[in-house]
């Protein structure tokens, strides 16, 4: 249950239970000379009837009494009000009836007759005791709001960075996209294709806002491939080749340091790797690759034969699709092939 808001009276609040006249006013008149405030009741059913209407820092409570017992009604006091320290009152020294009274939530057990002087320490120490229960609690929530609060500032932090960082790069991609005719919006677009597919497959709202960042800096390695093998329309010689491929590691390299953004750089390491294993730079197969590494495959490839190169002629959706699914199983995932499927023939209709 949640604690009740806190009474700064119900600190000196005291409830004497016991049916016996004789035991209970004598108790509540010791206990006022100490400066408690202090109500009677003579049964569970009175007790409970205070406890509905006012907050008890402490209460003490016969264990027998006609009708429902002291110990019935410890259940029922917590119910109500959690932080309510009950001390138990027996007229025998009963080991079995003091467990099972501590078992159930009370703080202390005193037997009959009581000593006022013991009776004095035993409330003392259960008004302390709830005190240091109630400030612990206070405490709890605002270490926790507190950290909430610092854990909101830093995660706005990080998102702005995040953001700032996002920006920056795309800039250096759209830079980069401006000397290189061909590829002007290629990033943009195929960042596009790569949440389609990523929704498509079903994937979760995080890992579709990586891969959709992995899409737009996934070749920035290339601003430090030189521009003449970039835009080169003979065959790359293979020391060049080498050179091109290694945009990918540059492009991890450069993003590294943006510990933000570090969930994403396998997506970004293994938008080259192939399903066979033939690609580079790491030659991973199968589902060795990122999931968003897959996408950005497939995307890519699509992508490029929709817009055209130097060296291809643009397709139409239709072939550039079927030129895909030709390397279902070898270039590509099959499953991101079919979600591309489903993709291109939606956009059809």
């Amino acid at each position: 249950m949640r604690p009740r808001e806190h009474d700064p009276a119900a600190d000196r609040r005291v409830m004497v239970v016991d049916d016996e006249a004789s035991i209970r006013d004598p108790l509540g008149r010791f206990l006022s000379s100490r400066g408690y405030e202090v109500h009677s009741a003579d049964s569970v059913a009175s007790a409970l009837a205070l406890l509905d209407r006012l907050q008890f820092g402490a209460l003490l409570c016969d264990v027998r009494m006609p009708g429902r017992s002291g110990l019935e009604l410890l259940p029922e006091t917590r119910s109500r009000d959690e932080d309510c320290a009950v001390v138990m009152l027996t007229g025998v020294n009963d080991a079995a009836t003091a467990t099972e009274a501590l078992a159930q939530g009370a703080v202390d057990y005193l037997t009959k007759p009581v000593e006022l002087d013991r009776l004095a320490i035993a409330i003392s120490k259960a008004l302390e005791r709830r005190r240091t229960r109630i400030e612990d609690r206070d405490v709890e929530r605002l270490v926790r709001e507190e950290v909430a609060l610092r854990t909101a500032a830093l995660e706005r932090e990080k998102l702005a960075l995040r953001a700032h960082a996002i920006e920056v790069l795309s800039t250096l991609v759209t830079l980069t996209e401006a000397k290189l005719p061909f590829h002007a919006g290629h990033a943009r677009r195929a960042a596009a294709l790569s949440v389609r597919l990523a929704t498509e497959l079903a994937l979760d709202a995080d890992t579709i806002e990586l891969i959709e960042i992995a899409g737009m800096v996934h070749d920035i390695g290339k601003i430090a491939i030189p521009d003449a093998l970039l835009m080169k329309l003979e065959p790359l010689s293979a020391d060049e080749w080498l050179t091109v491929r290694e945009h990918v590691r540059i492009g991890v390299d450069l993003l590294r340091p943006l510990r933000h953004l570090s969930p994403m750089l396998p997506f970004v390491r293994d938008h080259h790797e192939c399903w066979d294993g033939s690609g580079y730079p790491e030659g991973r197969r199968g589902e060795e690759i990122s999931i968003g590494g897959r996408i950005l495959m497939v995307a890519n490839a699509y992508t490029a034969s929709v817009a055209g190169r130097p060296y291809d002629d643009a397709l139409t959706p239709a072939q550039a699709l079927a030129r895909v699914e030709q390397y279902a199983g070898t270039r590509f995932d099959p499953v991101v092939v079919r979600a591309l499927r489903a993709v291109v023939e939606r956009d059809a209709t």
